[in-house]
């Protein structure tokens, strides 16, 4: 599967997931461009990517920054060391 992410990295949180099937590469690459180029005009600023995973499940455990707010990553971080 293939996610596009919207992020806000200024609040640390997820703006919008939108998931496309594998089947849907050049949909998905037309709506990051899309995206990106609209977030531009207007003047905000966001990260805009394209990532591909099994499931939203696994993409939330390779992907923790995109998902879980600040204070829960720096808790994370301090009970793996």
């Amino acid at each position: 599967m293939l996610f596009l992410v919207e992020y806000d990295r200024s609040k640390g949180s997820l703006s919008q997931i939108i998931a496309y099937a594998d089947s849907e590469r050049d949909l998905a690459d037309r709506a990051r461009l899309s995206l990106e180029l609209s977030l531009h005009r207007k003047g905000i600023k966001r990260e805009v990517v394209l990532l591909e995973a099994a499931s939203e499940e696994a993409l939330r455990k390779t992907h923790r920054r995109y998902f879980e707010d600040l204070a829960e990553l720096a808790r994370l971080a301090l009970s793996s060391t």
